[in-house]
């Protein structure tokens, strides 16, 4: 294929995102089904492919600094190697100021194209200037459980993308302009990827997209998000169903009322509040109040019992008073979320936002992403001083020098606390076990393993 009789082999950089990662795995299948192989070593590789984010600047600097190795990389052996840039970045750098930064790149693919890799890595040597960069302005792919996908995770653990794109449109968002609008795929076929993936062994499955809530808004038919709940929790065996991204507009009594009895649906709900000011959340286009996020958060923790709360604040938005900010901490402080993530507002080019007055000096911003930050260490401390005593069903990610390195259901792969755990023997990474916690700090929990 490239001008050798070896095996030609594959080094992929993923960045970004869960849902971007299953866009890797699917681009990870499509390469080994077509008889390429792939390293984890990049001396070994014939090709580097990097899947990449772009959703805010500092995104887009990690891009920048994996494509700037790469073409290192590549000038070693400059005739032999090939670079390969998809994903995220290539959509949204639609006036191909990154096209023409990088000419080292090879090859530039968008979101539809990434799937069908292997095609034009068999057409390289076809490749000119003119058809270098391929993406479609406006993406359609959607995978299903017919599309091949290498699970890249550890065994034990998968993401589903129940759907891509977004409607919502919120002011400062791109992921509209990036993805596309929202596609759905149907229960049944995220039934069989599912059923599939616990037959290999999974024992966690997190379902992911932009905002689950809206699932299935954009087709004429009875499926929503509930629907497909009840569906993939009717499934038999001893696993955790794990929820990220609900936008609170769509959570209802019914999707309320259908986690609180579902069997393996574990109660952590990762949902993207932004504000609380009800003049902040109107400029971001949220289409909710802060009355309404109080009344939809009294009856998350009246109805589910045990609820961890994840979610992600945004400041220093335009038009951002110090008094918004004081209602958006004393919101925080109210409902004392065990979890969440605090960003400075980056104005996006191509976002209603972008244009907006009034803008928030970069060191305002900053600082109250700082008192924000020490505000979730300091509940954070308190929350887990609260669980020395309890015990908790844990699974085991992974095995150090002389310890397991696991999470209780309060946490989710990644990105939030750890469980340090005594080894005990019959017990091993992917494995549920009772953990008793002895200790603990504001990130980390330590316990032993109990019958």
């Amino acid at each position: 294929m490239l001008g050798t009789e070896r095996p030609v082999y594959v080094y992929i950089i993923s960045l970004g995102c869960s849902k971007n990662f299953v866009d890797t795995e699917i681009l990870a299948a499509s390469l080994v089904t077509n008889n390429l192989g792939i390293t984890d070593n990049i001396d070994e590789a014939d090709i580097c492919i990097v899947n990449t984010c772009a959703f805010i600047p500092p995104a887009r600097v990690e891009a920048e600094e994996n494509i700037e190795f790469c073409i290192d990389w590549k000038n070693l052996q400059p005739f032999n190697r090939k670079l390969i840039i998809c994903g995220c970045l290539t959509q949204w750098d639609g006036a191909a100021g990154y096209f023409q930064k990088y000419p080292e790149v090879d090859l530039w693919l968008g979101i539809d194209e990434t799937h069908k890799i292997t095609e034009y890595i068999g057409s390289f040597f076809k490749i000119t200037s003119d058809n270098k960069t391929l993406f479609n302005s406006a993406p359609s792919f959607l995978y299903s459980h017919n599309t091949p996908r290498l699970q890249l995770t550890p065994p034990h653990y998968a993401y589903i993308k129940i759907a891509d794109g977004c409607n919502n449109r919120c002011s400062y968002c791109s992921i509209p302009n990036i993805r596309g609008r929202l596609r759905s795929r149907n229960i049944a076929s995220i039934r069989k990827e599912m059923k599939g993936l616990l037959a290999n062994g999974v024992k966690e499955v997190l379902i992911i997209a932009q905002d689950i809530t809206a699932f299935a808004a954009d087709v004429k038919n009875s499926e929503n998000l509930s629907a497909l709940l009840k569906e993939i929790d009717s499934i038999d065996g001893d696993y955790w169903i794990r929820l990220h991204y609900l936008h609170p507009e769509g959570i209802t009594d019914e999707l309320i009322n259908t986690i609180a009895s579902a069997k393996h649906i574990i109660p952590y709900l990762d949902i993207p509040i932004q504000h609380a000011s009800d003049k902040i959340l109107s400029k971001m286009n949220r289409k909710i109040t802060c009355r309404e996020l109080n009344e939809i958060l009294g009856k998350l923790r009246k109805n589910i019992d045990k609820l961890i709360l994840r979610s992600t604040f945004l400041v220093g938005f335009p038009g951002e008073t110090a008094e918004d900010f004081t209602i958006l901490k004393e919101f925080i402080e109210k409902w004392k979320f065990e979890r969440f993530g605090v960003f400075p507002y980056y104005p996006e080019p191509n976002t209603a936002a972008a244009g907006l007055q009034n803008k928030v000096s970069d060191r305002t911003a900053d600082e109250r992403v700082r008192i924000l930050q020490e505000l979730y260490e300091i509940q954070s401390q308190l929350f887990n001083e609260n669980l020395k005593g309890k015990s908790f069903k844990a699974i085991i990610d992974n095995e150090e020098d002389n310890y397991f390195s696991g999470r209780t259901y309060m946490d989710s792969p990644e990105i939030d606390n750890k469980v340090k755990i005594k080894k005990r023997k019959l017990f091993g990474p992917g494995d549920f076990c009772e953990v008793k916690i002895e200790k603990s700090s504001a990130f980390e929990l330590k316990g032993r393993i109990i019958l």
